[in-house]
Protein backbone atom coordinates (compact mmCIF):
# COMPACT_ATOMS: atom_id res chain seq x y z
CA UNK A 1 0.00 0.00 0.00
CA UNK A 2 1.35 3.69 -0.82
CA UNK A 3 2.31 5.67 2.59
CA UNK A 4 -0.54 8.12 3.11
CA UNK A 5 1.42 11.91 4.30
CA UNK A 6 0.54 14.08 6.00
CA UNK A 7 1.48 17.43 4.64
CA UNK A 8 1.55 21.39 4.77
CA UNK A 9 1.48 23.49 1.66
CA UNK A 10 2.56 27.45 1.65
CA UNK A 11 2.30 29.63 -0.64
CA UNK A 12 2.73 32.86 -1.71
CA UNK A 13 3.55 32.64 -5.41
CA UNK A 14 3.39 35.90 -7.43
CA UNK A 15 0.97 37.75 -5.49
CA UNK A 16 2.02 40.01 -2.55
CA UNK A 17 -0.99 39.45 -0.26
CA UNK A 18 0.45 37.32 2.01
CA UNK A 19 0.96 33.55 2.69
CA UNK A 20 -1.65 30.83 2.37
CA UNK A 21 -0.74 27.13 4.30
CA UNK A 22 -2.90 24.29 3.83
CA UNK A 23 -2.97 20.80 5.85
CA UNK A 24 -3.20 17.40 3.17
CA UNK A 25 -3.16 13.92 3.51
CA UNK A 26 -2.56 12.35 1.01
CA UNK A 27 -0.33 9.65 -1.48
CA UNK A 28 0.43 11.80 -3.83
CA UNK A 29 -1.98 10.20 -6.13
CA UNK A 30 -5.88 9.72 -6.05
CA UNK A 31 -6.24 9.63 -2.52
CA UNK A 32 -6.43 13.26 -1.22
CA UNK A 33 -8.18 14.65 2.19
CA UNK A 34 -8.32 18.77 2.64
CA UNK A 35 -7.62 19.79 5.96
CA UNK A 36 -7.60 23.07 7.69
CA UNK A 37 -6.27 26.30 5.96
CA UNK A 38 -5.03 29.95 6.90
CA UNK A 39 -4.42 32.74 4.95
CA UNK A 40 -1.69 35.27 6.44
CA UNK A 41 -1.97 38.54 5.14
CA UNK A 42 1.51 40.87 4.55
CA UNK A 43 1.70 44.00 6.46
CA UNK A 44 1.82 46.61 4.58
CA UNK A 45 5.92 47.09 4.92
CA UNK A 46 6.65 44.17 3.89
CA UNK A 47 4.90 44.47 0.82
CA UNK A 48 6.46 47.23 0.53
CA UNK A 49 10.07 45.62 1.10
CA UNK A 50 8.83 42.60 -1.76
CA UNK A 51 8.23 45.11 -4.01
CA UNK A 52 11.38 46.73 -3.69
CA UNK A 53 12.94 43.06 -4.33
CA UNK A 54 10.44 42.46 -7.36
CA UNK A 55 13.03 45.44 -9.26
CA UNK A 56 16.10 44.04 -7.83
CA UNK A 57 15.29 40.96 -8.85
CA UNK A 58 15.32 41.95 -12.98
CA UNK A 59 19.22 41.93 -12.24
CA UNK A 60 19.26 38.18 -11.58
CA UNK A 61 21.20 36.17 -13.68
CA UNK A 62 22.28 33.09 -11.90
CA UNK A 63 18.63 31.33 -10.27
CA UNK A 64 20.73 31.18 -6.91
CA UNK A 65 21.80 35.26 -6.96
CA UNK A 66 20.55 37.49 -4.59
CA UNK A 67 21.92 40.86 -5.26
CA UNK A 68 21.53 44.22 -3.11
CA UNK A 69 18.92 43.65 -0.16
CA UNK A 70 17.60 40.24 -1.61
CA UNK A 71 19.10 37.83 0.34
CA UNK A 72 18.07 39.64 3.98
CA UNK A 73 14.45 39.43 1.98
CA UNK A 74 14.93 35.73 1.51
CA UNK A 75 15.87 35.53 5.24
CA UNK A 76 13.02 37.44 6.48
CA UNK A 77 10.07 35.63 3.87
CA UNK A 78 11.42 32.31 5.49
CA UNK A 79 11.09 33.33 8.58
CA UNK A 80 7.90 34.66 7.99
CA UNK A 81 6.91 31.06 6.71
CA UNK A 82 8.31 29.33 9.69
CA UNK A 83 6.07 31.73 12.30
CA UNK A 84 3.43 31.29 10.01
CA UNK A 85 3.85 27.27 10.58
CA UNK A 86 4.08 27.52 14.38
CA UNK A 87 0.47 30.00 14.58
CA UNK A 88 -1.07 27.08 12.51
CA UNK A 89 -0.17 24.02 13.81
CA UNK A 90 -0.90 26.59 17.39
CA UNK A 91 -4.35 26.76 15.95
CA UNK A 92 -5.23 23.43 14.96
CA UNK A 93 -3.40 21.42 17.65
CA UNK A 94 -0.82 19.81 15.22
CA UNK A 95 2.14 18.42 16.93
CA UNK A 96 5.12 18.49 14.67
CA UNK A 97 6.12 14.73 14.75
CA UNK A 98 2.72 14.64 12.68
CA UNK A 99 3.75 16.37 10.06
CA UNK A 100 5.72 14.69 7.23
CA UNK A 101 6.36 17.43 5.06
CA UNK A 102 6.27 20.80 3.89
CA UNK A 103 5.52 21.87 0.30
CA UNK A 104 7.78 25.39 0.26
CA UNK A 105 6.87 27.40 -2.97
CA UNK A 106 8.25 30.62 -1.49
CA UNK A 107 8.00 34.04 -2.94
CA UNK A 108 8.65 34.09 -7.42
CA UNK A 109 10.53 37.49 -7.89
CA UNK A 110 11.39 36.71 -11.26
CA UNK A 111 10.07 33.99 -13.85
CA UNK A 112 12.06 34.10 -17.37
CA UNK A 113 11.57 30.33 -18.76
CA UNK A 114 12.98 31.25 -22.24
CA UNK A 115 16.18 31.93 -20.35
CA UNK A 116 15.84 28.88 -18.16
CA UNK A 117 15.68 30.75 -15.35
CA UNK A 118 12.71 31.17 -12.57
CA UNK A 119 13.82 32.48 -8.68
CA UNK A 120 11.63 32.13 -5.50
CA UNK A 121 12.92 33.71 -2.39
CA UNK A 122 12.76 30.98 0.52
CA UNK A 123 15.47 29.11 2.10
CA UNK A 124 14.69 25.83 2.42
CA UNK A 125 17.16 24.40 4.62
CA UNK A 126 16.39 27.64 7.06
CA UNK A 127 12.65 26.29 7.42
CA UNK A 128 13.79 22.85 7.93
CA UNK A 129 15.63 23.95 10.93
CA UNK A 130 13.41 26.50 12.03
CA UNK A 131 10.00 24.09 11.98
CA UNK A 132 11.89 21.38 12.81
CA UNK A 133 10.00 19.39 9.37
CA UNK A 134 11.16 17.84 6.23
CA UNK A 135 11.23 20.71 3.54
CA UNK A 136 10.77 20.48 -0.49
CA UNK A 137 11.51 23.70 -2.56
CA UNK A 138 12.68 24.65 -5.26
CA UNK A 139 9.93 22.62 -7.02
CA UNK A 140 9.75 24.58 -10.24
CA UNK A 141 13.65 24.96 -11.00
CA UNK A 142 14.29 21.41 -12.40
CA UNK A 143 11.50 21.96 -15.20
CA UNK A 144 12.44 25.44 -16.36
CA UNK A 145 15.84 23.95 -16.58
CA UNK A 146 15.04 20.95 -18.81
CA UNK A 147 13.09 23.31 -20.99
CA UNK A 148 9.92 23.83 -19.56
CA UNK A 149 7.64 26.84 -18.98
CA UNK A 150 7.49 25.97 -14.92
CA UNK A 151 4.10 27.08 -14.72
CA UNK A 152 1.44 26.60 -14.24
CA UNK A 153 2.18 23.82 -11.75
CA UNK A 154 -0.93 22.91 -10.33
CA UNK A 155 -2.69 20.69 -13.02
CA UNK A 156 -1.88 17.29 -11.49
CA UNK A 157 -3.47 18.30 -8.47
CA UNK A 158 -6.29 19.71 -10.29
CA UNK A 159 -6.96 16.40 -11.62
CA UNK A 160 -7.00 15.16 -9.04
CA UNK A 161 -9.52 17.19 -7.17
CA UNK A 162 -11.71 16.42 -10.65
CA UNK A 163 -12.17 12.86 -10.37
CA UNK A 164 -15.17 14.14 -8.29
CA UNK A 165 -16.56 16.15 -10.55
CA UNK A 166 -19.12 14.45 -13.25
CA UNK A 167 -19.28 17.28 -15.85
CA UNK A 168 -16.11 17.02 -18.84
CA UNK A 169 -14.20 18.69 -20.18
CA UNK A 170 -13.64 20.87 -16.78
CA UNK A 171 -11.33 23.49 -16.47
CA UNK A 172 -9.86 24.99 -13.58
CA UNK A 173 -9.15 28.41 -13.76
CA UNK A 174 -6.55 30.03 -11.21
CA UNK A 175 -6.86 34.05 -10.71
CA UNK A 176 -3.94 34.87 -8.67
CA UNK A 177 -1.33 37.07 -9.77
CA UNK A 178 -1.24 35.47 -13.22
CA UNK A 179 -4.06 33.53 -14.27
CA UNK A 180 -3.46 30.32 -15.76
CA UNK A 181 -6.06 27.31 -16.36
CA UNK A 182 -6.17 23.36 -16.30
CA UNK A 183 -8.01 21.60 -19.41
CA UNK A 184 -8.89 18.11 -17.53
CA UNK A 185 -10.45 15.77 -20.88
CA UNK A 186 -13.37 13.05 -20.56
CA UNK A 187 -9.86 10.45 -19.65
CA UNK A 188 -8.15 12.62 -18.16
CA UNK A 189 -5.66 14.59 -20.34
CA UNK A 190 -4.31 17.62 -19.07
CA UNK A 191 -3.31 20.62 -20.98
CA UNK A 192 -2.89 24.09 -19.00
CA UNK A 193 -0.98 27.01 -19.36
CA UNK A 194 -0.95 30.83 -18.21
CA UNK A 195 -3.99 32.73 -19.99
CA UNK A 196 -2.42 36.20 -18.93
CA UNK A 197 -2.51 38.56 -15.95
CA UNK A 198 -4.71 37.85 -12.99
CA UNK A 199 -4.88 40.26 -9.99
CA UNK A 200 -0.96 41.09 -10.05
CA UNK A 201 -1.55 44.35 -12.60
CA UNK A 202 -4.90 45.46 -11.06
CA UNK A 203 -3.41 45.40 -7.16
CA UNK A 204 -0.81 47.39 -8.21
CA UNK A 205 -3.05 49.60 -10.03
CA UNK A 206 -5.32 50.30 -6.70
CA UNK A 207 -2.12 50.07 -4.29
CA UNK A 208 -0.22 52.79 -6.51
CA UNK A 209 -3.63 55.22 -6.82
CA UNK A 210 -5.22 54.44 -3.57
CA UNK A 211 -2.88 52.75 -1.34
CA UNK A 212 -4.73 49.81 -1.18
CA UNK A 213 -3.92 46.07 -1.55
CA UNK A 214 -6.89 45.53 -3.96
CA UNK A 215 -9.81 46.39 -5.38
CA UNK A 216 -12.21 44.86 -2.83
CA UNK A 217 -15.14 43.97 -4.21
CA UNK A 218 -14.38 45.19 -7.33
CA UNK A 219 -15.84 48.36 -6.51
CA UNK A 220 -13.90 50.81 -8.46
CA UNK A 221 -13.91 48.60 -11.64
CA UNK A 222 -17.72 49.14 -10.92
CA UNK A 223 -17.52 52.43 -11.19
CA UNK A 224 -15.15 52.60 -14.49
CA UNK A 225 -15.40 52.62 -18.40
CA UNK A 226 -13.46 49.84 -20.47
CA UNK A 227 -10.85 51.71 -22.66
CA UNK A 228 -12.16 49.17 -25.31
CA UNK A 229 -9.42 50.71 -27.66
CA UNK A 230 -6.54 50.12 -25.22
CA UNK A 231 -7.85 46.75 -24.67
CA UNK A 232 -7.81 45.67 -28.05
CA UNK A 233 -3.91 46.70 -28.36
CA UNK A 234 -3.00 44.51 -25.27
CA UNK A 235 -4.68 41.38 -26.96
CA UNK A 236 -2.87 42.14 -30.00
CA UNK A 237 0.42 41.20 -27.80
CA UNK A 238 2.38 37.98 -29.30
CA UNK A 239 1.98 36.34 -26.38
CA UNK A 240 -1.96 35.71 -26.74
CA UNK A 241 -1.14 33.76 -29.96
CA UNK A 242 1.59 31.95 -28.83
CA UNK A 243 0.44 28.19 -28.33
CA UNK A 244 0.30 26.25 -25.44
CA UNK A 245 1.99 25.60 -23.17
CA UNK A 246 3.55 29.14 -22.07
CA UNK A 247 4.10 30.80 -18.91
CA UNK A 248 4.75 34.59 -18.42
CA UNK A 249 5.82 36.70 -16.02
CA UNK A 250 3.54 39.73 -13.62
CA UNK A 251 6.27 42.58 -15.56
CA UNK A 252 5.35 40.82 -18.83
CA UNK A 253 2.81 43.77 -20.09
CA UNK A 254 3.39 47.38 -20.37
CA UNK A 255 0.36 49.40 -18.43
CA UNK A 256 2.12 52.45 -18.75
CA UNK A 257 -0.66 53.85 -21.54
CA UNK A 258 -3.29 54.02 -18.21
CA UNK A 259 -0.84 56.64 -16.92
CA UNK A 260 -3.58 59.20 -17.35
CA UNK A 261 -6.81 57.58 -16.86
CA UNK A 262 -9.15 57.86 -14.23
CA UNK A 263 -8.22 54.98 -10.87
CA UNK A 264 -11.85 53.61 -11.82
CA UNK A 265 -11.49 53.67 -15.24
CA UNK A 266 -7.47 52.33 -15.22
CA UNK A 267 -9.33 49.19 -13.02
CA UNK A 268 -12.34 48.78 -15.11
CA UNK A 269 -9.63 48.15 -18.08
CA UNK A 270 -7.30 46.48 -16.11
CA UNK A 271 -9.95 43.60 -14.72
CA UNK A 272 -11.34 43.42 -18.39
CA UNK A 273 -8.03 42.46 -19.54
CA UNK A 274 -7.86 39.67 -17.24
CA UNK A 275 -10.97 38.29 -18.14
CA UNK A 276 -10.58 38.80 -21.66
CA UNK A 277 -7.50 36.62 -21.49
CA UNK A 278 -8.84 34.06 -19.97
CA UNK A 279 -11.70 33.99 -22.50
CA UNK A 280 -8.93 34.22 -25.73
CA UNK A 281 -7.60 30.84 -24.01
CA UNK A 282 -10.67 29.28 -24.93
CA UNK A 283 -9.12 29.17 -28.98
CA UNK A 284 -6.16 27.04 -26.88
CA UNK A 285 -8.66 24.51 -25.74
CA UNK A 286 -9.25 20.91 -27.53
CA UNK A 287 -13.15 20.94 -26.91
CA UNK A 288 -15.42 23.13 -25.59
CA UNK A 289 -15.41 23.12 -21.73
CA UNK A 290 -18.53 21.86 -19.89
CA UNK A 291 -17.69 23.12 -16.48
CA UNK A 292 -15.30 25.89 -15.28
CA UNK A 293 -14.06 26.17 -11.78
CA UNK A 294 -12.81 29.50 -10.31
CA UNK A 295 -9.98 29.37 -7.83
CA UNK A 296 -8.17 32.04 -6.51
CA UNK A 297 -8.39 35.72 -5.14
CA UNK A 298 -9.79 36.21 -7.92
CA UNK A 299 -12.93 34.76 -7.49
CA UNK A 300 -14.02 37.16 -4.86
CA UNK A 301 -14.40 40.00 -7.23
CA UNK A 302 -17.74 40.48 -8.46
CA UNK A 303 -17.20 42.97 -11.02
CA UNK A 304 -14.26 40.47 -12.52
CA UNK A 305 -16.50 37.18 -12.24
CA UNK A 306 -18.99 38.82 -14.28
CA UNK A 307 -17.03 39.72 -16.73
CA UNK A 308 -15.56 36.07 -17.20
CA UNK A 309 -18.63 34.73 -17.24
CA UNK A 310 -20.05 37.43 -19.65
CA UNK A 311 -17.33 35.73 -21.97
CA UNK A 312 -17.33 32.08 -21.54
CA UNK A 313 -19.58 29.45 -22.63
CA UNK A 314 -20.59 26.73 -20.03
CA UNK A 315 -21.09 26.99 -16.56
CA UNK A 316 -18.99 29.08 -14.83
CA UNK A 317 -18.65 28.75 -11.24
CA UNK A 318 -16.54 29.98 -7.85
CA UNK A 319 -14.72 26.77 -6.49
CA UNK A 320 -16.82 26.74 -3.08
CA UNK A 321 -20.14 25.60 -5.13
CA UNK A 322 -18.34 22.60 -6.69
CA UNK A 323 -16.20 21.32 -2.88
CA UNK A 324 -13.56 22.88 -3.60
CA UNK A 325 -11.39 25.42 -1.30
CA UNK A 326 -10.70 28.21 -3.64
CA UNK A 327 -8.47 30.26 -0.70
CA UNK A 328 -6.37 27.12 -0.48
CA UNK A 329 -6.17 25.10 -3.73
CA UNK A 330 -2.91 26.31 -4.27
CA UNK A 331 -1.27 25.87 -1.23
CA UNK A 332 -2.95 22.34 -0.86
CA UNK A 333 -1.85 21.97 -4.38
CA UNK A 334 2.33 22.72 -3.15
CA UNK A 335 1.83 19.64 -0.08
CA UNK A 336 0.59 17.29 -2.85
CA UNK A 337 3.95 18.26 -4.97
CA UNK A 338 6.27 17.86 -2.40
CA UNK A 339 4.65 14.06 -1.30
CA UNK A 340 4.84 13.63 -5.19
CA UNK A 341 8.34 14.88 -5.31
CA UNK A 342 9.35 12.31 -2.02
CA UNK A 343 8.07 9.86 -4.38
CA UNK A 344 9.88 10.34 -7.38
CA UNK A 345 6.65 11.27 -9.37
CA UNK A 346 6.50 13.41 -12.04
CA UNK A 347 4.79 17.23 -11.08
CA UNK A 348 5.37 18.46 -14.69
CA UNK A 349 4.30 17.37 -18.43
CA UNK A 350 4.54 18.18 -21.70
CA UNK A 351 0.87 19.20 -21.85
CA UNK A 352 1.03 21.72 -18.66
CA UNK A 353 4.65 23.39 -19.26
CA UNK A 354 6.21 22.01 -22.50
CA UNK A 355 8.74 20.24 -20.66
CA UNK A 356 10.00 17.35 -22.66
CA UNK A 357 8.90 14.57 -20.79
CA UNK A 358 7.26 13.81 -17.44
CA UNK A 359 9.45 15.33 -15.04
CA UNK A 360 9.77 15.32 -10.99
CA UNK A 361 11.64 17.66 -9.35
CA UNK A 362 12.02 19.77 -5.75
CA UNK A 363 14.43 20.06 -3.29
CA UNK A 364 14.27 17.86 -0.22
CA UNK A 365 15.86 19.69 2.95
CA UNK A 366 15.82 17.38 6.00
CA UNK A 367 16.07 19.05 9.73
CA UNK A 368 19.47 18.48 11.36
CA UNK A 369 17.91 17.33 14.72
CA UNK A 370 15.56 18.84 16.94
CA UNK A 371 12.74 21.72 16.06
CA UNK A 372 14.72 25.22 16.70
CA UNK A 373 11.20 27.26 17.11
CA UNK A 374 11.04 29.92 15.28
CA UNK A 375 11.60 32.77 17.92
CA UNK A 376 9.36 35.61 19.29
CA UNK A 377 10.90 37.97 17.57
CA UNK A 378 9.99 36.18 14.18
CA UNK A 379 6.64 35.85 15.17
CA UNK A 380 6.28 39.33 16.09
CA UNK A 381 8.12 40.27 12.92
CA UNK A 382 5.61 38.11 10.92
CA UNK A 383 2.62 39.71 12.48
CA UNK A 384 3.99 43.60 12.87
CA UNK A 385 5.49 44.24 9.52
Amino acid sequence: MTKVFTALGMMSGTSLDGIDIALLRTDGGGRVERGAAMTVASPPAFRERLVAGLAEALTIKQRDARPGALAALEREITERHAAVVDSFCQREGLRDSTIDVIGFHGQTVLHRPADRLTVQLGDGALLAELTGITVVNDLRAADVAAGGQGAPFVPVYHRALAASLAERPVVFVNIGGVANVTFIGPQGELLAFDTGPGNAMLDDWVQRHRGMSCDTDGRLAAQGRVDEALLARWMRHDFFSRPAPKSLDRNDFDVSALAQARVEDGAATLTAFTAAAIAAGLAQLPATPALWVICGGGRHNPTLMGMVQARLPGRVVAAEAVGVAGDSVEAEAFAYLAVRSLRGAPLSFPGTTGVPAAMTGGVVHRPAGVRKRASFETARRASSG
